[in-house]
C-alpha cells in the first residue's frame, strides 16, 4: 500500500463528508477526463487508458502541466498517484469510507524536493488551499440533484 511521504517538507491532510452515495462521489473523482467540468482549478484533465495503477494522466492546475502516474487503486475506497512536476516529487492520497448514507473523503498529499525546500511554507498553504477547494468542489457537485 502506497502512502505519503511523512518526512517531505509539505504535508497537507483534509477530509470532508458528502452528503451523497459512494457511487456517485466515487464515479466523480475516478472520471480524471471529467475533472474540469466540476473542479474549477483544473484546467483540463486527460488519463491515457484506464484507471489502472502504472497508467499516467496529464492535467493542468494553477498554471502547471502534471503528469501523474496512478500507483494504486481500490474502487470506492482508495486511489494514489503522483510524480513529479516543475521539481516538486507529489504523492497524493485519496481514501472514500462510507458512514450511512454519507461518505467520508479524505486527502493526504506530500511535497519534496528543493523547490520545496526552499518554498515550503508558500507550497503549504497553497496545497492545503487547493486540496479544500478540490473537497469543496466535489462536496458540491456530489451533492447535487437530479
Amino acid at each position: 500500500m502506497f502512502s505519503i511521504d511523512e518526512d517531505a517538507p509539505v504535508v497537507v491532510r483534509l477530509s470532508t463528508v458528502i452528503d451523497a452515495p459512494m457511487e456517485r462521489v466515487w464515479a466523480l473523482h475516478a472520471d480524471v477526463d471529467s475533472w474540469a467540468e466540476w473542479n474549477a482549478d483544473v484546467d483540463e484533465a486527460k488519463l491515457d487508458g484506464p484507471l489502472l495503477p502504472g497508467n499516467s494522466f496529464r492535467w493542468k492546475t494553477h498554471g502547471l502541466d502534471i503528469t501523474s502516474t496512478v500507483k494504486e487503486v481500490v474502487p470506492g475506497e482508495r486511489i494514489v498517484w503522483g510524480g513529479p512536476a516543475n521539481g516538486i516529487e507529489g504523492v497524493h492520497v485519496w481514501t472514500f469510507e462510507r458512514t450511512g448514507s454519507r461518505v467520508t473523503v479524505r486527502t493526504e498529499e506530500s511535497w519534496s524536493g528543493s523547490v520545496v525546500d526552499t518554498a515550503a511554507d508558500e507550497l503549504g498553504q497553497a496545497l492545503h488551499e487547493s486540496l479544500t477547494a478540490w473537497l469543496a468542489a466535489l462536496k458540491a457537485r456530489a451533492e447535487q440533484t437530479g
